[in-house]
């Protein structure tokens, strides 16, 4: 029997973001559902036809969704939380879990769910909200509906969801939970509802179904091994069910594979592009009737293969196991990465020959499973590989001596601020002026139709350089107008010149290389555009000063410049994999310390530089975690430390558990620190009540990424909470991220009700 080639999910999007246009269309109420459920079905059959043509063995379903596969699964147990009941379209409940629902006419105002990051990725995930008492129940309209149409159309698709254990060590209790009380606790609850599911699968025909388990990467404690231990035994000998192949990824499984191992199932999947170690002791200790599924491709990447050493560990596997027990398989799921590189048609092809998005990545693990059993392939596609590999590595254009030498330079003072923050503070206080609670934003005000449509004109050459900058200097015009009529005290220029808060920086910074169709999701219907951080990373010139100044020149209030931080735009770029990430990271923050000394040097004496990403970059394993905390605090001081006491930096997390590494957030030392919190309802606080934080704090008490438009009251209780925990003077008042994606009409009603709100529990603390 041939080694089989297999890929663990698809991208769900579309080549030319098809699932977004359709969505967005449905949520303005451009387009029925039908057209969104007909677009959707169109994409998951372009996808299912493409890889039976490229030869995949065993194709997904249910890896696709209309926003997020851990939302799918909330619904296919039956995780709806009560305020959703009273949704009669189980289409319009989903989308009020994910988004919120507001209808004030019909006394409608329902909270999302908390979305937060899919493990170290860019990619964020619905928080599936539970009842310590929770009734689990089987809904499987999706999933069965996806596999009637897969096999109406030939394909014997293995459907893949997330496994038991991951789903309730991801999930969250709504509300308090009951002291000492665990998501865990629920595992009885909710096998059955499992195990009913694998037995309709089975019914229906179904060989394979695929149990994603990454939480298996993590350390576990002794509760979440026994959790694993007596799920993984029990759906291994459910009577009636699939082979079930358990799928672990963005991490080594490590001591947690004797809980596999030992749970009677059929196949297991590593991840040997980010644990190539493992595979010794995997082969050790797998029992012999398990198959093994080698995770040799990048699903997280964009580089070409290197196939000679894939097939080295191809070969090793096989020789151990015998063929018939292999599977070759993309790492992770090709969720992460763009559609099909021939859609690129403006990229450097010498740049391009060293790339593969999912459509290449497709051939690539058919073209090893094809070569495991040979010693040495030779045909035309390996050929075309190891060229292309070798003249990446004496690429030119990759190294950058000066870049080098300066990064080697790097000295432990460039790394540290002038005084400490109780001196700046205090300095920074008398200089601006500001009352109790500042109220600020967090950078970016909504892209028009009309700035999208410049932007594309003055790329194109349609609207020459005068121009677009006369349209944009008066976008900025009025948004700081607007602002200042809002009553914020700290304003921003809104960001109207960038199309994305790593693409714009990359676009101005040698090393970096963009694509036409390089889209991923981000979450539902958000779609980025990475860059290709291909080489050495240098800034031939000023990014953002000019924008900057003028802005500040509109208005007597602080006007804040606006940065992405180091670890962030490393995170969120396709990152060259020839050399360390702590070294590339280096070299923007080397980047980054030139511009803020130059908007400094502007007059702009409040500099934001925003790291999202910075809890996204953490490794699953804890023994991972001091070496990159230390590298990636060390990059936001190396860009943020060269400024005088009184100019006020700034930073901006949001959409990730921050709890675990606040030692480390306190260490960057930026003087305001804006964090989400509304969606958890400053959950973030019980972390500041314990450790403690000595700088200033902005909890956001507005969720921009729903629709709704937050009451008075709602923010001035969130704003209480605050109090509670921090002292008021070091306080302030902002919304969760920024206003991109949102409309003029809801933002303006919503930083109407925050400003409001700041003034309420301003006068309420300035009198107490």
């Amino acid at each position: 029997m041939a080694v089989l080639a297999t890929v663990l999910g698809h991208p769900r999007i579309g080549i030319t973001r098809d699932l977004k246009k359709a969505l967005e269309a449905y949520w303005s109420g451009a387009t029925p559902a039908e057209s969104l459920l007909a677009t959707a079905q169109e994409i998951r059959s372009r996808h299912w036809h493409f890889m039976k043509e490229a030869g995949v063995d065993q194709i997904p379903c249910n890896d696709f969704s209309l926003y997020d596969h851990m939302l799918d699964m909330a619904v296919t147990v039956g995780a709806v939380p009560p305020r959703f009941a009273g949704i009669a379209t189980p289409l319009n409940r989903y989308f009020a879990m994910a988004r919120g629902i507001q209808d004030r006419g019909a006394g409608i105002d329902l909270s999302p769910l908390e979305m937060t990051k899919w493990f170290d990725t860019n990619y964020h995930y619905i928080v599936p909200e539970l009842e310590p008492n929770q009734a689990f129940k089987l809904d499987p309209t999706k999933i069965m509906a996806e596999l009637t149409e897969a096999q109406a159309l030939g394909i014997a698709a293995r459907p893949v969801i997330p496994g038991p254990v991951t789903f309730l060590k991801l999930s969250k209790f709504a509300g308090e939970a009951p002291a000492g009380s665990d998501t865990l606790d629920l595992l009885e609850r909710l096998l059955p509802v499992y195990e009913e599911l694998f037995a309709l699968l089975a019914g229906h025909g179904v060989s394979w179904l695929q149990l994603d388990e990454p939480g298996l990467c993590f350390d576990l404690d002794a509760k979440s091994r026994e959790a694993y231990s007596s799920a993984l035994a029990r759906l291994g000998a459910c009577p009636k069910r699939p082979a079930l192949l358990i799928a672990t990824y963005f991490g080594s499984i490590g001591d947690n594979l004797s809980l596999v191992t030992a749970s009677g199932c059929e196949a297991l999947h590593i991840d040997l592009v980010r644990a190539p170690a493992e595979l010794d002791a995997v082969l050790a200790a797998l029992p012999t009737q398990m198959k093994l599924s080698l995770g040799v491709v990048d699903g997280r990447n964009v580089w070409r293969c290197d196939l000679d050493q894939a097939h080295r560990t191809i070969r090793q596997a096989v020789t151990k196991l015998g063929s018939e027990r292999v599977m070759v398989a993309t790492s992770c799921s090709l969720l992460h990465v763009p559609v099909d590189l021939d859609a690129e048609m403006k990229i450097d092809p010498e740049l391009k020959s060293w790339m593969a998005f999912a459509a290449q990545k497709v051939a690539e693990v058919r073209a090893l499973a094809d070569a495991a059993e040979c010693e040495k392939p030779e045909d035309a596609f390996w050929g075309q590989a190891a060229s292309a590999l070798a003249r990446r590595r004496a690429a030119a254009a990759t190294s950058n001596p000066e870049v080098r030498r300066r990064a080697e330079q790097v000295t432990d003072g460039m790394l540290r601020r002038i005084s400490p923050f109780s001196v700046r503070i205090a300095r920074q206080k008398e200089h601006y002026g500001l009352p109790l609670l500042p109220t600020t934003t967090i950078g970016s005000f909504p892209q028009s139709k009309q700035v999208r449509e410049a932007r594309s004109k003055w790329r194109s050459g349609s609207l020459d350089g005068a121009g677009y900058e006369v349209f944009m200097k008066e976008e900025i015009r009025l948004c700081v107008e607007k602002q200042e009529k809002l009553g914020l005290d700290v304003l921003v220029h809104g960001e109207f010149e960038r199309t994305d808060m790593v693409e714009y920086f990359g676009e101005q910074l040698e090393g970096f290389a963009f694509t036409q169709n390089g889209w991923v999701q981000s979450y539902g219907s958000r779609c980025v555009k990475p860059p290709v951080l291909f080489g050495d990373v240098a800034r031939p010139r000023p990014m953002t000063v000019d924008w900057s100044r003028y802005a500040q020149s509109l208005s007597d209030r602080p006007v804040k410049g606006m940065l992405t931080g180091p670890v962030t735009i490393l995170q969120w770029s396709f990152v060259r994999n020839d050399q360390p990430r702590s070294e590339t990271c280096r070299q923007i923050a080397l980047a980054l310390r030139d511009e803020v000394a130059d908007l400094e040097q502007a007059g702009i004496a409040m500099i934001q530089v925003d790291e999202p990403a910075i809890r996204e970059g953490l490794p699953l394993r804890r023994g991972e975690w001091s070496a990159y905390l230390e590298w990636a605090v060390e990059a936001f001081r190396l860009a943020t430390s060269g400024v005088r006491d009184e100019t006020q930096i700034h930073t901006h997390m949001c959409y990730s558990e921050f709890g675990d590494i606040l030692a480390s957030i306190v260490a960057m030392d930026a003087d305001v620190l804006s964090i989400e919190s509304s969606r958890s309802r400053m959950e973030l606080l019980g972390n500041f009540r314990q450790q403690g934080y000595p700088n200033d704090v902005g909890p956001g008490i507005y969720d921009i990424h729903s629709p709704r438009v937050p009451s008075i009251e709602e923010m001035v209780a969130l704003l209480e909470l605050a109090c509670e925990v921090l002292p008021v003077e070091r306080l302030w008042v902002n919304p969760d991220c920024g206003l991109k994606t949102r409309g003029w009409p809801e933002i303006e009603a919503s930083l109407a009700n925050m400003v409001d709100a700041a003034r309420q529990v301003r006068s309420r603390h300035a009198t107490g």
